[in-house]
């Protein structure tokens, strides 16, 4: 499938964005873990979300996770403490490429009884669910904040509860202090115990009512949108985004801040923002996405449309994501024009360079939704632009395609 999207002239609507699929995920983890009946509100009803509803409904013997790496991860330390249950746990070929053998190594080490049954390292794995002991645990803390986000959420049912000490630098620190945060709303005690360690004692969770945020990294694509939109006063609104969110890509605001667009909260709201486009930006920016790796292809293409050179960093694990990020923004803002280059497989750079763009340019998305949603906005410079497999938008914002026309985009399938 190919869509052709077509820019409107003028935005101004209001979007109702999807709930978070990182928070959705994590209060499913640990919902599973309280046994109890009070189900989390307002959850993603994307795909990642999806599969982990549906394993935690049925429980079967083979879960396939699809493409869905929050569900491997999350699922992969959750399947260990199901005492007496078998399970193996699968997903797309992409998937069974993705590394997960530093967490089923931190997993063995607490006791966890994993097999690995194909290539070492990799999904498909064997678990047979048991009591574990727990205790402490070193890890580097340069990994993807997934597999300590899963050690943590299972850490109050080990038996000697969970000390986890993180070596070097950490990365993704927001997605930890996420996990936290929804631990402590199932009434969990956890905490930064120094600022490498994280101490949890064994406790039960409580059953209580959990309502889910939505979306910052959603949230991104729109800023994106306004920041390309021209003219100055254009608007775009979303509700249920808060003030004090614990995502990390809520870091957002601050950054369309210098590329041009203002955010504000709506007077007597304390969860409905109003984006709006002004002129000013910065000449050049630099900034470093270890902490919201999710933001930088949105960032990236912004400033290339913008015509904004820049130097970006803390992109290593852009190249285990559903693609290798790095090298499919490379390929793709080619074909458009722009020579972006990469250094030390955790920057990206860009001078200015241009090259002769392909008029019958036509975009590929790599089975990654981000680079569908990133990219869909330059119909705003461009006139229009063209997209292969459009479909991917459904593992994280399943309704983008609708809120585009409803914002006035006019999307024709090739």
């Amino acid at each position: 499938m190919q869509y052709i999207i077509k820019a409107p002239s003028r935005i101004e609507t209001t979007i109702d964005l999807p709930a978070s699929k990182s928070i959705s995920n994590r209060a499913l983890t640990i919902h599973a873990l309280t046994d109890g009946r009070l189900k989390p509100e307002n959850l993603s009803d994307c795909d990642d979300t999806e599969v982990m509803v549906k394993a935690l409904h049925n429980w079967p013997e083979t879960i396939d996770i699809g493409a869905a790496g929050t569900a491997m991860r999350f699922l992969t330390a959750l399947l260990c403490v199901r005492e007496g249950e078998v399970h193996t746990i699968t997903g797309t070929e992409r998937m069974r490429h993705r590394p997960i053998g530093v967490l089923v190594d931190a997993l063995r080490e607490l006791g966890a009884d994993i097999e690995y049954e194909g290539e070492k390292g990799f999904p498909p794995l064997r678990i047979h669910g048991q009591r574990l002991q727990g205790g402490r645990l070193e890890m580097p803390g340069n990994i993807s904040s997934q597999y300590i986000s899963a050690l943590l959420m299972i850490g109050p049912t080990l038996e000697k509860g969970l000390e986890l000490h993180l070596t070097g630098s950490i990365i993704s620190r927001p997605y930890i202090d996420l996990t936290l945060h929804v631990m402590h709303g199932f009434g969990c005690a956890i905490e930064w115990s120094d600022v490498d360690t994280i101490s949890v004692l064994p406790q039960t969770y409580k059953d209580t009512p959990y309502k889910i945020e939505n979306d910052w990294s959603s949230a991104s694509y729109w800023y994106e949108i306004l920041a390309l939109a021209g003219e100055s006063g254009q608007q775009v609104t979303l509700p249920g985004l808060y003030d004090s969110s614990r995502q990390g890509d809520s870091a957002v605001r601050y950054l369309f801040r210098l590329l041009g667009v203002k955010t504000e909260f709506a007077h007597n709201e304390q969860d409905t923002i109003v984006l709006t486009r002004h002129e000013t930006a910065v000449r050049r920016m630099e900034y470093d996405f270890v902490n919201q790796p999710d933001l930088a292809q949105t960032i990236v293409i912004t400033c290339c449309a913008l015509s904004i050179p820049f130097h970006f960093t803390g992109l290593a694990t852009l190249k285990i994501k559903e693609t290798d990020r790095i090298a499919a923004l490379k390929t793709e803002l080619r074909k458009l024009g722009y020579v972006v280059e990469d250094r030390n497989d955790s920057e990206l750079l860009w001078n200015g360079k241009t090259c002769d763009a392909d008029p019958q340019a036509v975009i590929d998305t790599y089975e990654d939704h981000r680079m569908a949603m990133a990219f869909a906005p330059l119909a705003l410079k461009r006139g229009e632009i063209r997209i292969n497999h459009p479909e991917v938008v459904s593992k994280s914002y399943p309704r983008y395609w609708e809120d585009l026309r409803k914002a006035g985009f006019e999307i024709i399938e090739n």
